[in-house]
This record gives C-alpha cells, sequence and structure tokens, in this order.
C-alpha cells in the first residue's frame, strides 16, 4: 500500500462517490422541469403534482451533492498538493467561475423555486426550474473544461515548472471539452429519465396500496421518464460515437486498451467481444472477435487497422523516456463494455416501455415482470457512468495531465501511507453512512408518495386561478 496507489484509491472513491449525484441532479432537474411545463401548457394539476413530488427527490440528490463536491475538493490539497501547483494556474479560472456564477445561478433559483410556489405566476415559476436545470449543467461544463486539460493540455505555456495558461479562449476550443460535455450532459438526461420511470415503476409494484392519485402520478411519471430516457439514450449513443473515435488520434494507447488491442490489428480490424489479457505478459489470453466491427465503430468504414498497444508503447518512451506506458487492460476492456451495454439496455427498456404504455392498450402497468424489468434499470445508470468515469480516467494511465505530468510527481510530499490509510477508512465510513441516509430519505419520500403533500396542498391553494398573475409579476 504505497503513497501513490491509496492517494489513487481515495481520489478514486470520493470522485465516484460525487459523481453518482451530479448526473442525478441534472436529468432530475430537467424531468421536474419538462413536467411543471406541461403543467403550465395544459393546467393538468397532476403535472404540478408530479413536479413538486420529483423536486422533493432532486433536492435531496443536491444536497448529497454538495456535500461530496466538498469533500472531492479536499483531495487536491490533502493528497495531490504538487499535482495542484502544477495545473493550479489552468484550474483557477474554470474552478472560479463555476463557483462564483454556475453554482450560484442553480442554488439562487433554487431557492426561489422551492418558496414561491403560491407567491408567482406559474409561468413565471416555472423559469426558475429551467435556469437551476441551466445551472447545474454550466457548473458541469466548467468543471469538464478543467478535466479536459488533463486529457488533451491546450492553451498553456510551460514555464517555472508548471503550466500557466496563455490563452482562455483555447481551454473553450479544445476539443476534448466538447466530447466530454455532451457525452456526460446526453449522460445524465438518460439517467433523469431513468430514475424517475424506474422508482415510479418500483412503487406502482404496490397498486394495491397506492391511492388512485398516487397511482395515476406513478403511471404518468413512468412515461415521462421513459420519454426524457429514449431522448438521452440515442444522445449518448451519438456523443460516445463523436468521443471514441476522437480517442483514435487524441488517445490512441486509451483506445486500443479498451479494445485489448496489444499487437496492431488487421485491416479491416475485427471487434473483441468477449476477452481476458495477461497484464504481466502484455498478451491476450483468449478472445472473441466479429469481423470489420471495429474499423467500423473507429472510422465508420468497412477498412482501416487500429495500433497496439506494444508500438505505441515503443513510441512513448521513445518520446517521453522508460516508463510502463500501459494501463490497466482487463478494467478498461471490461469497464467500457459494462458501460455501452447497460446503455443499449436502458435505450430498450425505453423503446418497450414507451411500446406498452401507449394509450390503447397500456400493458405495462398490468405486468409484474415488465414493472420488474424497468424498476431495475434504476440501478443501471450509477454503473454505466462509474464504468465510463473509470474508462476516462484510468486510460490516461501514468499520467495526470496527458503527456506533461505523471502521478507519481502529482502526490503530496509530505503524506504517509499511514495517514492516507487512515482517511481512507474515514472518508469510506462517511460515503457509507450518507449513502445509507440518502436512500432511506428517498425511499421514505417514495413510500410517502403524492399524497402527503395533498393536504398542504389545499392550505397553500389560493382563491384566484393561479394563472391570473400575482404580486411578483405586477
Amino acid at each position: 500500500m504505497d503513497i501513490v496507489t491509496l492517494a489513487r484509491f481515495q481520489f478514486a472513491m470520493t470522485t465516484i462517490f460525487h459523481y453518482f449525484f451530479v448526473p442525478f441532479s441534472i436529468g432530475v432537474a430537467l424531468v421536474v422541469a419538462i413536467m411543471e411545463t406541461m403543467y403550465v401548457i395544459k393546467k393538468d394539476e397532476n403535472y404540478k403534482k408530479m413536479a413538486k413530488f420529483w423536486g422533493n427527490i432532486f433536492l435531496l440528490s443536491f444536497a448529497v451533492g454538495v456535500v461530496t463536491g466538498i469533500i472531492q475538493e479536499f483531495q487536491f490539497g490533502m493528497n495531490w498538493s504538487d499535482y495542484s501547483r502544477f495545473v493550479g494556474d489552468i484550474f483557477g479560472a474554470p474552478l472560479a467561475i463555476e463557483a462564483l456564477l454556475a453554482f450560484f445561478l442553480e442554488s439562487t433559483f433554487l431557492g426561489l423555486w422551492m418558496f414561491t410556489w403560491q407567491r408567482v405566476n406559474p409561468k413565471l415559476h416555472v423559469s426558475f426550474m429551467w435556469l437551476v436545470t441551466l445551472g447545474s449543467i454550466l457548473s458541469a461544463f466548467w468543471i469538464l473544461v478543467a478535466n479536459s486539460f488533463m486529457q488533451h493540455p491546450t492553451g498553456y505555456t510551460y514555464r517555472n515548472g508548471r503550466a500557466e495558461m496563455n490563452d482562455f479562449g483555447a481551454l473553450l476550443k479544445n476539443p476534448q471539452v466538447w466530447y466530454e460535455f455532451t457525452h456526460v450532459i446526453a449522460a445524465a438526461i438518460l439517467m433523469g429519465g431513468i430514475l424517475v420511470a424506474g422508482m415510479s415503476a418500483f412503487r406502482l409494484l404496490k397498486k394495491h396500496s397506492l391511492s388512485e392519485l398516487s397511482s395515476a402520478i406513478y403511471k404518468k411519471s413512468l412515461r415521462v421518464g421513459l420519454g426524457v430516457a429514449l431522448f438521452g439514450a440515442v444522445s449518448v449513443i451519438a456523443a460516445g460515437d463523436f468521443q471514441m473515435r476522437a480517442l483514435v488520434e487524441d488517445q490512441p494507447m486509451k483506445f486500443a486498451a479498451t479494445e485489448g488491442l496489444y499487437e496492431d490489428s488487421d485491416n479491416p480490424a475485427s471487434w473483441t467481444v468477449l476477452a481476458w489479457m495477461d497484464e504481466a505478459e502484455h498478451r491476450r489470453v483468449f478472445g472473441v472477435h466479429v469481423p470489420y466491427v471495429l474499423s467500423l465503430l473507429s472510422y465508420h468504414s468497412f477498412s482501416g487497422g487500429v495500433e497496439g498497444m506494444d508500438s505505441l508503447n515503443e513510441s512513448l518512451t521513445a518520446e517521453y523516456g522508460e516508463d510502463d506506458y500501459f494501463p490497466p487492460v482487463n478494467a478498461m476492456f471490461w469497464s467500457f463494455r459494462i458501460m455501452v451495454g447497460f446503455g443499449m439496455l436502458m435505450l430498450l427498456v425505453a423503446v418497450l416501455g414507451l411500446f406498452f404504455t401507449r394509450r390503447k392498450q397500456p400493458l405495462l402497468y398490468d405486468k409484474p415482470w415488465m414493472l420488474w424489468s424497468v424498476g431495475l434499470m434504476t440501478f443501471a445508470p450509477f454503473i454505466a457512468n462509474t464504468c465510463g468515469w473509470l474508462v476516462t480516467e484510468l486510460g490516461r494511465y501514468p499520467w495526470t495531465v496527458y503527456g506533461m505530468f505523471k502521478m507519481e510527481d502529482s502526490v503530496s510530499p509530505n503524506v504517509t501511507p499511514a495517514s492516507l490509510l487512515f482517511s481512507n477508512i474515514v472518508y469510506f465510513l462517511l460515503f457509507g453512512g450518507l449513502a445509507v441516509v440518502m436512500v432511506y430519505l428517498v425511499v421514505r419520500e417514495l413510500r410517502k408518495g403524492p399524497d402527503a403533500q395533498e393536504e398542504s396542498e389545499k392550505e397553500e391553494e389560493p382563491a384566484t386561478d393561479p394563472f391570473d398573475g400575482g404580486a411578483f409579476n405586477e
């Protein structure tokens, strides 16, 4: 248990747990905004109840996301101080903009959305949630600007042993920013839709204990969630295709690792469906191949070869010096396939779910096995997003900043294995406790259902039509 390994494990643990809630918040905020927009357009009170109910779930994810995000930021100072010095001049601007603009936009309008239901016109009120959604998306954008520099450095000058920014515009024009941003936001949209649909399906399995109101709201929520998930799934496929094809040029070692290619492929290249690699010997133990498919995925052509890790390692050694440039291949290979597999499964469930909830023959609501199929998808986006993050970060090995700064040079010089082991245990227990609390609160909210707020809504209901306007509109 050396310092670098412990520090990497701690950063991975904190980032993975935080990343559970980033796409959760973005996706569910979008679904809530869509539901409230439907209320404004159709003036159907059920859509308003849906927006309020799922808004409570969103608030829980937002709160835990803020806490875990603060803990994640501590990592830079605790265990990665040399890395922080190296990229501080680059990271300062985008992270400051994220905190001062995007996060404040999100949190300010979230407060307005929470406390002005009966105080402003619904048309104005729904704009608050759209601004919350915009703020969360902008927050992700600025974080990804920083992360993209680690993947594909641009807009810097190497001086005094550190990277110093010389072109802020180049950071924004970095192609990696837009590949990552579109992929992450599409995945967040998919996650929001799947979570709402999946949790609704679980509650509909208890239909005998649900009121007529709750049953109607969960059915509407399931269909809205599946519609959002379908859009997100198609978007993820498109964004992922652009990003993976870019890796062939920008980070060929990462791309080769996701395919388990040690030797240069044939032309045309076969895609490996299943495989296992002997990482010590740098060879593939076995593999199941499909002809032509890798060329098609890499170049959208039935011709074209892919360079293998052995030759890439020789090129990197010649350019950067002797080192082991092989990433953890089995982790990369299987993480990529699990991510893609769950993404395709969610797309299939969204298509079939919408088909079986159509008005003429809504079979899904009456078939427990169908509801179970949708409900179990609740866990799929967490697995897919985690695997996607692992592919992105592990594939950069041994660099923290690709081609510039290595992991063993990045850790804080004064930390010890004992202190890192202790803080790992503390963080693990803290995250475990937060996870238990989060799951408990979400389950409690689901069990309470939309009925719990019915009485409070009646007490708050104004005597006049809310669409007539209010004090804030005059």
